[in-house]
């Protein structure tokens, strides 16, 4: 599998600019004559897909919820990280760079993370132009407020709704496009398979979601902006909808999967109630700006929180992590919480939690002001427990939340498979094995507006341009072999549902490849998950026909796909003998704390597909750090 990053050579400052000056350019004309397929309409994929139609590329843009605005980047809370230094507390394009290379303890590549903190200034002034509605100080300028990994302020926001008001910025600009006539949408489409013609990626095959019409769409270059896979852990962050099909079809076509095991853990979730719930909710990293994170220090201490002396609480963040505190970066501070209830002191019905108390912030600020900054978040709480955070604590335990894992891609986005770009959450860019809060979105629209329109362009250039029509042996075969799952999935007419193969796979990702692995674990999984996918493809029951709104059968085919994903999820974790961010083995630690193995494990793990049944490769590419030294990461 040929890995060449195509990292630009020269200093770390000037090597996106001297690439986009070395690019080859398409003329303004002949960008008509070019078609693009967009799969996804989250922030990457909108702001993807409407940058590349003004540029005059004819874009088909695919998504599965009945409006680009519905895309799980609604869901991000607390804000967007740019280093503009508005705070003059000491920011930089360097100094975010290195705080998002020492955050993803050293996975990442130095070329990818420089640039986007190069970009990260840009996506403000966007947006702000689009009418983006970020929180403004007294004076009119924009605000900033503190995220985790970081000891300037240097996050954008807006309320507790960022992602939301991010997304009607680049769905704005998405329906420009549409109306213009340069984007097609394609709403209530799933993608089933992708197309690839002569070692190029040429088209998706799609499954209309409401008349069950199997559609061929064919274009002279793919991008796939489809989000993460954190859904194969069952209860998670994500929309329920959000799965893997999209990627896991492009890495079966052999597009490399680049480190599946790098997924991560938000510390602050509501907490698992009952085996009724069908997924969790987020409470915004923001709030720890104002929240002290705490539990008793007694073990089994069951009294309510206001009857917790001072000098009986345990704030172990501020206590463990002094430069830091509560605004430790997502793994540490979700092993902490898991360490402490592991400990006997978790809180709540279940022991599971941990309080995130705000009587400081309000005995300090006020209730007002503690309500203009986080009054969405705090109402989302009560409605959801019954409990007023205003008045006691809110509780809260790690979850899964985002995947730093995805389709292997080089500096141009591009994956293994020449012509198929992958943006956003679906690459492995960036974040390497941790991901720091606010992040997430800073990538998925300098993917959108910033990289793919210039390295897209590089490609189709010098690509061959060459007719495909729907005629060719491997657009049939591609179409063959979606009739043939369809067929498959509902001929078993077993007994048990597709959700409860996805809840038990949950269960075993949770318990052997989740906050904490090990080796003996990691071999219990990988024997139960081939046995549980054997169970499936006996005894899963799917109802209804194709040719109409069937959702348990959308449901059982990204079901069957979290299935093979989770094995691979597995095998990466147990190849990966090193903790390193969000991936923590057990055997590897130095006092709770994560242990690197810097000469054996500093590369990206890229996995190729060998067929079914069949051992997939593991693949190395090597990284390099010149500007940021490799060192012990620390945030005491």
């Amino acid at each position: 599998m040929d890995l060449k990053s195509n990292i630009p050579s020269g200093p770390i400052e000037q090597k996106w600019s001297k690439h986009k000056f070395e690019m080859k350019l398409v003329n303004p004309a002949n960008k008509r004559k070019y078609d693009v397929i967009m799969v996804g309409s989250g922030l990457a994929g909108a702001s993807g897909a409407a940058s590349m139609a003004e540029l005059g590329y004819n874009v088909a843009c695919f998504c599965y919820q009945d409006s680009p605005r519905r895309a799980h980047s609604i869901a991000a809370q607390g804000g967007i990280n740019a280093a503009k230094n508005y705070r003059n507390d000491g920011d930089s394009v360097y100094r975010l760079f290195y705080d998002t290379v020492k955050g993803g303890d050293f996975r990442a590549r130095e070329g990818n993370v420089h640039r986007l903190a190069e970009i990260s200034v840009k996506i403000i002034d966007q947006c702000v132009a689009q009418g983006v509605p970020f929180a403004r100080e007294y004076g009119g300028l924009l605000d900033n407020r503190s995220f985790g990994g970081a000891q300037v302020s240097r996050t954008f926001y807006a309320r507790g709704q960022t992602g939301q008001q991010l997304l009607l910025g680049a769905y704005q600009a998405l329906e420009r496009q549409i109306g213009l006539g340069s984007v097609k949408m394609f709403p209530r489409h799933e993608m089933q398979e992708l197309i690839v013609v002569d070692g190029r990626a040429r088209g998706i095959v799609t499954r209309d979601m409401v008349t069950g019409e199997v559609e061929t769409h064919l274009a002279d270059a793919v991008c796939l902006a489809t989000g993460g896979y954190g859904n194969v852990f069952f209860l998670a962050t994500y929309a329920k909808g959000c799965n893997t099909t999209a990627i896991w079809r492009a890495y079966k076509k052999g597009a490399g999967f680049g480190n599946p095991c790098y997924t991560q853990i938000h510390p602050t979730c509501i907490p698992v109630s009952g085996d009724y719930q069908s997924k969790l909710t987020l409470m915004s990293e923001s709030l720890r700006n104002d929240g002290r994170i705490w539990v008793p220090k007694k073990k089994g201490d069951t009294r309510s929180p206001g009857q917790i002396p001072e000098d009986e609480r345990d704030y172990y963040l501020e206590r463990k992590y002094p430069s830091f505190g509560n605004l430790a970066p997502r793994d540490i501070a979700s092993r902490a919480a898991k360490q402490a209830c592991d400990d006997g002191r978790g809180v709540g019905p279940t022991g599971l939690g941990v309080y995130l108390d705000f009587a400081d912030a309000i005995g300090r600020l006020g209730k007002g002001k503690i309500e203009e900054k986080y009054g969405n978040l705090f109402e989302m709480y009560e409605r959801i427990t019954a409990e007023n955070p205003y008045e006691v604590p809110m509780r809260i335990f790690p979850a899964s939340h985002y995947t730093m894992g995805g389709l292997w891609v080089d500096y141009n986005l591009q994956s293994t498979i020449p012509g198929l770009f992958v943006l956003g959450e679906a690459n492995f860019s960036d974040h390497g094995a941790n991901r720091l809060g606010a992040s997430a979105l800073m990538q998925g629209l300098a993917d959108g507006y910033f990289v793919i329109p210039y390295t897209i362009g590089n490609y189709l250039a010098q690509a061959p341009k060459t007719k495909v029509d729907k005629t060719h042996p491997e657009v049939k075969a591609a179409e063959a072999a979606v009739d043939a799952r369809t067929k498959k999935l509902l001929g078993i007419k077993g007994k048990k549902t597709p959700m409860a193969f996805h809840r038990e796979l949950g269960k075993i990702m949770w318990e052997y490849c989740g906050m904490a692995r090990n080796e003996e674990g990691l071999a219990t999984a990988l024997e139960k998950i081939p046995a549980l996918r054997e169970e499936f493809w006996k005894n899963v029951s799917v109802l209804g026909t194709p040719g109409e709104v069937n959702q348990s059968l959308e449901q059982a085919g990204r079901v069957a796909d979290f299935l093979e994903l989770g094995e691979l999820m597995c095998r990466d974790a147990k190849e990966r003998r090193e903790s390193c961010g969000g991936h923590f083995r057990e055997e590897y630690q130095d006092d709770g704390e994560a242990k690197r193995d810097d000469e054996k494990f500093c590369h990206v793990a890229v996995w190729e597909y060998q067929g079914d049944g069949k051992t997939p490769t593991r693949n190395v590419e090597p990284l390099e750090f010149e500007n940021v030294h490799l060192a012990t990461r620390s945030y005491k």
